[in-house]
This record gives C-alpha cells, structure tokens and sequence, in this order.
C-alpha cells in the first residue's frame, strides 16, 4: 500500500510523495534487518519497541495526510492517493496494535512433561 500510494501521490498535484517513500524506505528496513537477522546480534536495541513506534508514526502521518489530500485535492490520482493511504494508515495502526510489546506476554515454557515421557514415568 506504501508503494501504491506513493504512485497515486507522485502522479497527483498534491506533492505528499515523500510520506510514502519514507514509509516505504522505512519498512523495507526492518524487514532486511528482520531477515538478516539483526535483533539477536544486536540486542542493545529494544527491535519491538522500534517496529511499534514505527507503525504508530506511519498510521499518523498517513491518516493525517491522507485527509488533507482527499479534502483539498480534487483529481483522480489525489483522490485514489488519499484513499491507499487511509488503508495504509489502517493497517499500520493495526500493526502497531499487534506488535505492542506490553501487550505480547511471555508464556512459561513446558517442564517436566517432555522429559517424563524419555524416562518412561
């Protein structure tokens, strides 16, 4: 939705291109990090706190934006623009409702079960 928005707004008169591209450029960075595998080797940065705040800035400023495009714009790619982001803020404003790192609670692990099992008990 980054990408499909940041087409519609660079098409548009609107000039709000540069949100999308940041967003873009920001996501497509924690998803190479994720998949190089960066927040084991790097423990000293809180990777959960990181991810939520980054969709909590994401969902604001394409909501934000996005209204101000669909209200002061009246051409087709501003219009189609506001409303990728509205969707984009949505889901990122989920995302961030998901990765909230006080919200994911850690659950002891099994003991015990496992190992009676082997032993025959």
């Amino acid at each position: 939705l980054c990408l499909l928005t940041l087409i519609c707004f660079g098409a548009s008169r609107s000039g709000y291109a540069g949100l999308a591209a940041v967003e873009l450029v920001f996501a497509a960075l924690v998803l190479l990090a994720w998949s190089c595998r960066l927040p084991p080797r790097l423990p000293l940065l809180h990777w959960g706190w990181t991810d939520f705040t980054r969709c909590v800035i994401g969902a604001l400023l394409f909501l934000i934006t996005s209204l101000i495009v669909i209200v002061g714009f009246r051409d087709g790619a501003g219009i189609a623009g506001g409303v990728f982001g509205i969707l984009a803020g949505i889901l990122l404003g989920y995302d961030a409702y998901i990765t909230l790192p006080t919200r994911q609670g850690h659950t002891a692990a099994p003991t015990g079960v496992y190992w009676e099992h082997w032993e025959g008990v």
